[in-house]
């Protein structure tokens, strides 16, 4: 080996260690941990997608709307009276629920008098398997040794040292609801450095007595030993073997947003009560079987939490997920995760070490080993989103190895290899600014230094076109491919549809998975955005349908994106919290584009828009002196959430609309003749073409179920019934 090259190897290695030693060295002090925490927040939110909520966890929220029906329907105020909390658990013991927890805390006598108690524990007491709260905390405790009306927590700890929470004061449910429940379960949360709540205690002390988590409780009020025994870096409990950070903390695992666990309104589930009871004296009406959303067997084996949703009544954490998220979704989440056993890992200093080490290592050797600046950079920056993506892919598994520190590192390597490289070759600075325009935007930079306002909160109201998309059949398709293969398709998707969304001018709003939000007409005016819009959304399932075989042979899927598109009034700006927040839209109009693409599943469709987005694209280019934009008027719908309906349209290639053009026809008329209530007719004209023209197939399904069910009061409208 001569001269040149082991001096090269030894400049290798000496860089790397040298990265290494400075950031681990300077990581000491703490200086990565809030952008280590932020880094983790992000790619939490971009992984929870594809993980799955446990089916046995229901949320039972008391949103504005059962406030609002607890007042006009029986004459409640607020708070309302405990024994129509008693009713909830009547009928989830009724159903056989495995447990009912509440994240309320019922510390003080009922307003309605002491039988309101009395009632709504002797029915807790009667289920056998309620969970009430109890709060620990120094400040707003009232109370600072165990009450004697209280029954001693249970619970037995073994093998812990002494980092579990301790407090001085509590706040305990009344004499009642303590002495029914089940368990009493501790909501005592404690948050990161940086307010965000990324773990949750498995159980508290007071007084020297342990206190399950609500979670914990849930498990143990369903039958579980109450025993927790910790083992190195793991707790055995409720058959599981839970891995913790210091003594009883668990890294959550969320699994998104609440409403992934489906929230059902508390009032929906009274009055399902109530009629159910009703139906054991006589025969409900149809139009009261209609209105009995759940059966007692609907919340069979299922653990139940019960906690508020209504503005101002529930609490507020900041998570990885959100910074405004529900309270009760800490203890969901810790109890989604025993029961699946989808745990987060922390990896030692080991990993930390050794990854931090071969990142600079490679990186290093790239940089110093590859002359051409041109070549080498890319590759740098193609070892660092490996890294990002091996992260990703690990954390979906639930390992979690620290971003940063690696980052840095790599960083770091790369700078002192460039050094060398300027001081042995004299050229770093040509070719760093040759290399670097390709990757950094000039144009941006400069618009935020010249106008720093753009960064803080606020918003307006403008006409936008908005744009939703989802993958057919997303779910199977990540089932079929490994971590590393899934990211790298949905990588290569997402960009090759978000290019042809940016190149026709639209915002990328965000990415929720395989789904694209976009709009156009912000921030900048764009007086044709619907046109805009309209191009963008077919160009793309156009060319997509063009790649399907590349996907196929590269990937083994096949890949089909339903699109919904809505032109309407929204706001439009930056908004979440002062310290976080995003360029995003929110309205009606936005809810109403997100239907759309659902939507498409009801009629076998891969894009719809409303008759604003497709009259308004038309005469944009009707007024230009160009052909309009075919399609055909698929339907008037009233889709979830929504009691108007809504003209929506499927635009069409001039080339399919020509092909299809005798086939639309007989459509349109079926069409005319459903919604005029002809069923009969409508079934035999689309009987002629359901074999070529899927959204007539769906029609004929449609009347043939009217046909054999007739809808009362028919006014025209196909009620959508799912999102």
């Amino acid at each position: 080996m001569d001269g040149k090259k082991v001096k090269k190897i030894r400049s290798v290695f000496l860089v790397s260690f040298c990265a290494c030693f400075f950031v681990i060295l300077v990581n000491l002090t703490g200086i990565f941990d809030y952008l280590e925490n932020k880094t983790y927040d992000y790619i939490m939110r971009m992984t929870s997608g594809f993980t799955k909520p446990s089916e046995d966890i229901i949320l039972v929220i008391l949103d504005q709307g059962s406030i609002e029906w607890g007042t006009d329907k029986n004459g409640w105020g607020w708070p309302w009276p405990r024994s129509a909390y008693g009713e909830l658990v009547e009928f989830l013991d009724e159903g056989d629920a495995a447990t009912c927890t509440f994240d309320i805390i019922f510390s003080d006598p009922s307003l309605y008098g002491y039988e309101d108690d009395e009632t709504f524990g002797r029915i807790c007491s009667g289920f056998g398997r309620t969970v009430h709260t109890v709060f620990f905390n120094n400040q707003s405790g009232n109370v600072t040794e165990w009450p004697e009306y209280v029954p001693v927590s249970s619970l037995s700890i073994e093998g812990f040292g002494n980092a579990f929470p301790v407090t001085e004061k509590a706040v305990f449910p009344v004499p009642e609801l303590s002495v029914a429940a089940a368990q009493l379960g501790s909501i005592t949360g404690i948050p990161d450095s940086d307010g965000v709540f990324r773990t949750q205690e498995l159980f508290s002390v007071f007084n020297g007595i342990p206190v399950p988590s609500l979670a914990a409780a849930a498990l143990i009020a369903s039958g579980a030993e109450p025993k927790m025994k910790k083992t190195g870096k793991y707790v055995e409990f409720a058959g599981k073997k839970i891995p913790v950070i210091k003594e009883a903390s668990v890294a959550l695992k969320f699994k998104g947003n609440l409403d992934r666990y489906i929230p059902y309104s508390i009032s929906e589930i009274l009055k399902s009560k109530r009629l159910y009871d009703l139906s054991k004296e006589r025969a409900l009406t149809e139009e009261e079987a209609e209105d009995m959303f759940f059966v007692p067997s609907d919340f069979e084996g299922k653990h139940v939490f019960v906690g508020y949703y209504a503005p101002g009544l529930y609490d507020i954490c900041s998570t990885p997920i959100s910074t405004v998220y529900p309270g009760v979704g800490m203890h969901i989440t810790l109890l989604d995760n025993i029961l699946e056993e989808s745990f987060i890992r922390y990896t030692g200093w080991p990993v930390l070490l050794v990854t931090s080490f071969f990142t600079a290592l490679v990186i290093t050797m790239v940089t110093i080993g590859i002359k051409k600046i041109i070549i080498g950079i890319p590759l740098d920056i193609g070892v660092l989103i490996l890294f990002l993506f091996v992260s990703v892919g690990l954390l979906i598994f639930g390992i979690r190895i620290p971003v940063v520190l690696p980052f840095v590192t790599g960083v770091i390597a790369f700078v002192m290899a460039m050094i060398i490289n300027y001081v042995t070759e004299g050229k770093q600075k040509k070719y760093l600014k040759t290399a670097f325009k390709q990757y950094l935007s000039p144009a941006v930079i400069e618009k935020l230094v010249a106008d720093p306002s753009q960064l803080k909160l606020g918003g307006e109201r403008k006409e936008i076109t908005i744009f939703f998309s989802d993958v057919q059949g997303f779910t199977s398709i990540s089932e079929k491919l490994d971590p590393v293969r899934l990211t790298e398709l949905l990588n290569e998707y997402l960009s090759f549809m978000s290019g042809i969304i940016m190149n026709s001018g639209g915002t990328i709003d965000k990415y929720e998975g395989d789904a694209i939000i976009a709009f156009w007409n912000a921030p900048t005016s764009q007086p044709d955005h619907s046109l805009r819009g309209l191009a963008a959304a077919m160009e793309c399932n156009l060319k997509l349908r063009e790649r399907l075989p590349y996907f196929e042979e590269k990937y083994g899927v096949r890949l089909l994106t339903r699109i919904g598109m809505n032109t309407g009034f929204a706001v439009v700006g930056n908004m979440g919290s002062r310290e976080r927040f995003d360029y995003t839209m929110v309205g009606d109009s936005v809810n109403l584009a997100s239907r759309l693409e659902g939507l498409n599943k009801q009629f076998g469709t891969y894009f719809m828009c409303t008759e604003k987005t497709f009259t308004s694209a038309n005469c944009i280019l009707v007024n230009e002196g160009k052909s309009p934009v075919p399609g055909r008027k698929l339907a008037t719908v009233a889709v979830v959430g929504k009691k108007d309906s809504v003209v929506v349209y499927e635009p069409m290639t001039q080339e399919r609309f020509e092909r299809e053009k005798k086939t639309l026809e007989i459509f349109d008329k079926g069409r005319d003749l459903f919604y005029a209530g002809d069923f009969i007719n409508a079934m035999k004209v689309f009987e002629t073409i359901k074999e070529k023209d899927i959204p007539s197939c769906f029609y004929w399904e449609k009347c043939r179920d009217f046909l054999n069910n007739p809808p009362e009061n028919w006014k025209g409208v196909w009620v959508a019934s799912s999102k």
